[in-house]
């Protein structure tokens, strides 16, 4: 029999932790939360200062019973739920549940699944943490207030299955704030000047700066033609070379919030996705003869910090695989969100030493991809700045200036190891610049002049709104993938190219939340809230004055909303064709990757099918159908015949109507990194990138 109990979330942390413990020790899984408010009803007496009224979540008496048979039978209970405030309180409700003297030191907290670290954790038992208990408890009684005070209303005015939420409502306004922001926008033109100069047998490139030595912006093509006539020949003088080296600093190691967007721009993986395989890598994977190890510290964090045991080991590692010069010195650390509840780590692999090429044997292969983003993340994190030099040179042509800028890694630094990703630009390339001196002659190749206009703000890729919504200070490391999903399921949103694109339906329920609750959607009233919850956190401030503080004016805009709100009647958009299977018209509707054509008969008819986009040119294959822009399983865009299966022509690259002038066959656009580039797929005929 085993003197110690030891109870968890989940069934492959247990099995991680139980090996590590001994004999001694049983380790069971309470399968996360076993109490809960019911689903049923509100579950919150607000006469009653807010005392929630928890229950037995359904299908969880039989692992009650048996961890209260196993903790009778047990000297004493260990109760070893995550490290943060809902760990807090799944320790909390487990305490109730099996009767433990709340008083007792039966909370343990670990950041990393390791022999060393879980042995360390238990050395140092502690109560339970109240104030991070009241504080998961005031957010759960919030989330369940304005969701049972507000759903029945738009249930009742707009349509059943609706919900509002706190951080689900601003993450709604702050995508369709973005669109009106790109349907009011109005482009304005402006123009480049481009030029290929010669130094010698070299080629650089420059552009237009300005004139006598200030900038002056091209707005129209007559400020080009000005330009242009004012240049005279084909020599320009350098005059004015700047050199200089720059650092470039390694990023910090991961938060929750940006491993999600990292993941994101990297490996293509949503937030929702990347937080289920984290859990994986922290919960412990088989390493064969080592055992079940956990790879990675806890992943719901805001915090930057690195423990002094990891820092350590990460250098012994660097100096023996890269050398001493790639040592990182000591940095001036980031400067801390007020909001980071810093009693954790930051996401690491919790050893340095078990790197992912030494890993694919036991991980699978998105498993090994977001370790590799870990280790490497980490790692560099730990490594030398990355030196650059850096240079601009002035080229003159009757004080007519075109700049030139040019630079090159001269140490590589962390960047050996690992570069951020971006967001919406390239990466930095590394361009030189021939060995140019002031006073020297240039000749230049070509001028090119370029209309543009300016472009409107991009839509919100997951990876920008978690980083908006973190800056902003709205919600918390648990809070960001369920409310991007959340948004979706309730077909508020839908994803266009990656992007969030709002629908109708979220366009009337946004409308509606800040006509009747405009404090809902307000991003300083929501922030704040955050800041009363970490305050409830710290032990400054009681949970049901934050409530009640809420709660008063709430009430008021409830009753208001419920006798003043008109119904809402959303007009189906018709597509103009019917239905295959019972002639009903179709529907455009807005689902969670995008536009899709349904039947208006639903759901006595559940017909679905894509829209088909069609590119205007005739199948070159079979010369009776139309090519159309299709997407795979992985939601790449290829190109096919709309005779399909009659016709299997298909191309990823995008068909044009013109052939080919050498051989006559089919000509397509291939994306280039300089541009899209017209190009025969059966000679070698090409044309000059168009950007």
């Amino acid at each position: 029999m085993s003197d110690y109990l030891v109870i968890v979330e989940s069934p492959a942390k247990a099995k991680t932790i139980e090996r590590y413990l001994g004999k001694k020790y049983k380790v069971k899984a309470s399968m996360g939360h076993v109490r809960d408010l019911p689903k049923s009803q509100m579950g919150v007496d607000i006469e009653q200062n807010f005392e929630p009224k928890y229950i037995t979540i359904r299908g969880k008496g039989p692992v009650l019973k048996e961890l209260k048979t196993a903790a009778k039978k047990a000297k004493k209970v260990y109760l070893a739920a995550d490290p943060d405030r809902e760990g807090e309180a799944i320790a909390w409700h487990l305490a109730h549940s099996l009767d433990l003297d709340l008083n007792s030191d039966c909370r343990v907290v670990f950041n990393e699944i390791t022999k060393d670290a879980i042995k360390e954790s238990f050395k140092h038992p502690r109560m339970i943490n109240m104030d991070l208990v009241d504080a998961q408890q005031a957010r759960r009684i919030l989330d369940r207030l304005v969701g049972y005070k507000i759903s029945p209303i738009l249930w009742k005015k707009v349509k059943k299955g609706l919900s509002a939420g706190r951080v689900q409502s601003v993450a709604l306004r702050l995508i369709i704030d973005r669109e009106k922001e790109i349907n009011d926008f109005k482009p304005e033109e402006y123009w480049t000047i481009d030029g290929t100069f010669l130094k010698g047998q070299e080629t650089f490139e420059a552009s237009f700066f300005g004139k006598n030595g200030k900038k002056l912006p091209l707005k129209s093509e007559a400020d080009v033609k000005d330009i242009l006539s004012q240049l005279k020949g084909n020599k320009y003088t350098v005059e004015k070379v700047t050199k200089k080296e720059r650092k470039r600093n390694p990023a910090l190691p991961f938060t929750t919030s940006t491993l999600q967007q990292e993941a994101a721009r990297k490996l293509n993986f949503r937030a929702k996705k990347t937080m289920m395989i984290a859990q994986q890598l922290y919960e412990g994977i088989d390493l064969g003869k080592e055992g079940t190890v956990g790879l990675i510290t806890y992943m719901r964090t805001d915090s930057t910090r690195i423990s002094n045991t990891a820092v350590d080991e990460a250098a012994a590692f660097i100096d023996q695989t890269y050398g001493k010069e790639y040592l990182g010195g000591k940095r001036k650390p980031a400067k801390k969100n007020e909001n980071a509840q810093d009693a954790h780590e930051a996401i690491r692999p919790t050893s340095v030493l078990r790197k992912p090429s030494e890993l694919k044997a036991v991980l699978g292969r998105d498993q090994l991809r977001l370790y590799k983003l870990i280790w490497e993340r980490f790692v560099a994190s730990q490594m030398a700045s990355a030196v650059l030099d850096t240079m601009s040179v002035d080229l003159t042509n009757n004080g007519l200036t075109f700049r030139a800028n040019g630079s090159k890694v001269k140490f590589s630094g962390f960047m050996k190891v690992y570069v951020e990703g971006k967001d919406d630009q390239l990466e930095e390339k590394d361009r030189m610049l021939p060995d140019l001196q002031e006073g020297d002659t240039v000749l230049s190749k070509d001028i090119e002049p370029e209309q543009h206009f300016t472009q409107p703000p991009p839509r919100y890729t997951e990876a920008r709104l978690v980083k908006t919504l973190e800056e902003l200070g709205i919600g918390r490391p648990s809070t960001y993938a369920p409310t991007l999903d959340t948004i979706q399921r309730r077909g508020y949103v839908g994803l266009d190219n990656k992007r969030f694109v709002p629908t109708e339906l979220g366009q009337i329920v946004l409308e509606l939340i800040m006509e009747f609750f405009p404090e809902i959607i307000n991003v300083e009233f929501t922030a704040k809230m955050e800041k009363d919850l970490d305050n409830v956190e710290e032990g400054n401030i009681e949970w049901v004055q934050i409530i009640d503080n809420f709660y008063t004016d709430f009430e008021k805009r409830v009753k208001k909303a419920e006798s003043e709100m008109k119904e809402v009647e959303i007009e189906p958009e018709y597509a103009g064709e019917d239905c295959e299977l019972c002639s009903s018209p179709m529907v455009y509707k807005m689902g969670r990757y995008g536009k899709f054509l349904a039947c208006s008969n639903f759901p006595d008819c559940r017909n679905t099918k894509p829209i088909v986009k069609q590119i205007g040119v005739k199948c070159p294959s079979c010369g009776e159908g139309n090519i159309v822009e299709r997407k795979s399983k992985k939601k790449r865009i290829f190109y096919g015949c709309d005779r399909y299966p009659d016709c299997e022509f298909v191309s990823w690259d995008k068909p044009i109507e013109r052939k080919c002038p050498k051989c006559g066959k089919m000509l397509v656009e291939k994306k280039l990194k300089k541009g899209i580039q017209v190009q025969c797929v059966e000679c070698d005929y090409k044309e000059e990138p168009q950007k």
